[in-house]
């Protein structure tokens, strides 16, 4: 029991509210790691959220300390409350109730709105209700700092992933043998993407445990990106090339640690008919349907014969994957057995069987929902995807499929640095809940503790898993038609915007990076036609509102709390 007991109703309730609020922080940002990665094809739904369960969690509880910080103690001026941090205490409960409820009604009517806006709203709203404007901290080290990290990332983010596009696209993706030309660029991009990694883990996440100096730290990073560089030349690119140029249907991911000896293998049998070799097809579904056929051939020109055989040819992979009569990608027969397994077994609900079967439902039914299918369904605000997708370029499916483990990489990067700057928008909050409640003052200097950013953590993963494929369809192919080697630049020009403003302690907006690396990858793959810019408006309105709305909110609860009887802040 903490000092302040009298107020243990209010610990409660910011608990509960806080969870809430990190649940849908990974509900509705989820997507801003993993939707790219899914609606490429790079990874399944389960693969994408297992993946980020690990990373989500790492990057909550080893680096989310930081700007947890800037939450808490640099918006509102803290010592103002020095005399009555109950108040205080109040305001962050107020913040996180106004935060998680807003963020409720987003993710469920499927806007993906900034999770940070939604709490600095909050908080920002309790201090005007209590000590008024004077009381929030305007300059460059309190609001204004986060304001402009709001301006500037959605830029930032879309020049580095346009240029690192840009640079694959020209350099890899349009040479004339893009597979070959891709051998020399995945080495490089997996040194920079996992010297980014090292970067944020010593540079900031390890800080407290481990002290390096600056050449220390430049050491260590380089060493780990070269390191990571000659393993991949050593044992995946000798992978690679049996299974890309030779075509060895018979190796899977398993035999990677085999390294060169997989270039001692013999002769490849032939492959038995209905046997896949792993290549998926990464335009599968995309821009053929509805009459749209000689567009898709006009714009294909440049892409070479097989993709013009893909968008033409009826008995082709490509077209199977396509209804005839629909713009909608048709859902995949299931098999007699998949539907026995899927069907509730008979009985009441709290036999074993059922109940095992309807908690397995509970858990996962947001991993087995069709994110793909789901991205392809017009309405209002997705338009037409088949069109944007015409008017896209189409690379190389071989090289892509490269591209597809860069990106499984950067996925996980951006996830871990999500899960390190995302954290504080709820625990940020409910850290300065319990340390008054536990100690009774408001000490700025006291950290974080590690079982909030766990806490934090686990809500994100749970909100993850259950709910975050209601944000991934709109986030996806809505947006943009997404490919590995896109996917891959944006992801990386997400992960470089977050690790620069988590290094500075900006809480920025993941939201507004990967929208921002999105569109400004879009706008590099062939016409500005190819983004979806009802979307975008969408997206935009939905950051415009959402700061007044949940300080509005917050601002309004407060008000009303401290100034009625039972609490009697007014008459103090």
């Amino acid at each position: 029991m903490g000092v302040l007991s009298q107020y243990d109703y209010l610990f409660a309730i910011g608990t509960m509210f806080a969870f809430l609020d990190a649940f849908n922080i990974g509900a509705n940002d989820v997507a801003n790691s993993w939707a790219t990665s899914v609606s490429s094809r790079s990874v399944t739904m389960k693969q994408a959220m297992a993946l980020a369960t690990v990373m989500e969690f790492s990057g909550a509880l080893g680096v989310g300390a930081r700007v947890s910080e800037t939450i808490r103690t640099k918006v509102i001026s803290t010592e103002l409350f020095e005399d009555d941090p109950a108040v205080l205490m109040l305001g962050m409960v107020c913040a996180v109730v106004s935060s998680s409820i807003y963020l409720t009604f987003a993710t469920k009517f499927g806007l993906p709105v900034s999770t940070t806006h939604s709490i600095m709203g909050g908080v920002i709203g309790v201090g005007i209700a209590t000590v008024g404007t004077s009381g929030i901290d305007w300059s460059i080290d309190g609001v204004s700092s986060v304001f402009i990290a709001w301006v500037s990332a959605p830029g930032i983010s879309a020049c580095l992933a346009a240029i690192i596009f840009l640079i694959t696209k020209y350099g890899v993706m349009l040479r004339s043998d893009p597979v070959k030309k891709a051998f020399y660029a995945i080495p490089a991009y997996f040194a920079l993407t996992s010297g980014l990694l090292t970067m944020l883990i010593v540079w900031k996440g390890a800080s407290s445990r481990i002290k390096l100096s600056g050449g220390e730290i430049a050491g260590t990073v380089i060493g780990v990106a070269a390191g990571v560089a000659l393993l991949v030349c050593v044992f995946f690119l000798p992978y690679l090339w049996r299974k890309i140029i030779h075509g060895d249907w018979q190796l899977k991911w398993w035999h990677i640690p085999y390294g060169p000896l997989l270039l001692k293998r013999g002769e490849i049998p032939p492959r038995p008919e209905g046997v896949s070799d792993d290549i998926k097809d990464y335009s599968a579904g995309h821009g053929t349907s509805d009459g749209q056929e000689a567009q898709a051939a006009q714009q294909s020109n440049s892409h070479g014969a097989d993709d013009l055989e893909k968008q033409t040819n009826p008995k082709s992979d490509y077209s199977d994957s396509i209804a005839p009569t629909s713009p909608e990608i048709q859902p995949k027969a299931s098999s007699p057995a998949e539907t026995a397994a899927n069907k509730q077994p008979e009985g009441k609900w709290y036999q074993p069987a059922v109940f095992f079967y309807l908690a397995k439902r509970a858990i996962f039914h947001g991993v087995e929902k069709d994110v793909i299918s789901a991205q392809s369904k017009r309405n209002l605000l997705s338009g037409d995807a088949n069109e944007r997708s015409v008017l896209s370029q189409h690379f190389d499916n071989r090289a892509e499929y490269m591209y597809s483990f860069l990106q499984v990489l950067t996925a996980s990067t951006a996830s871990f640095t999500h899960g390190a700057n995302d954290v504080s928008n709820a625990v940020g909050p409910y850290a300065s809940i319990f340390l008054i409640w536990n100690t009774g003052n408001i000490s700025s200097k006291v950290p974080v503790p590690t079982w909030i950013l766990a806490f934090g953590g686990v809500g994100i993963v749970i909100g993850l898993w259950s709910y975050g494929y209601h944000i991934m369809a709109n986030l996806g192919n809505k947006l943009t038609p997404h490919s590995p080697s896109r996917g891959f630049s944006m992801e990386l020009g997400s992960a470089i915007t977050i690790i620069m403003a988590t290094q500075l302690a900006l809480p920025v907006s993941t939201t507004q990076c990967i929208t921002g690396a999105t569109v400004g990858v879009g706008l590099c793959s062939g016409t500005w036609r190819t983004i979806n810019w009802r979307m975008v408006a969408w997206i935009y309105f939905g950051w415009f509102i959402t700061l007044p709305v949940t300080g509005i909110v917050s601002g309004c609860l407060m008000g009303i709390i401290i100034n009625a009887p039972q609490f009697g802040y007014a008459s103090r």
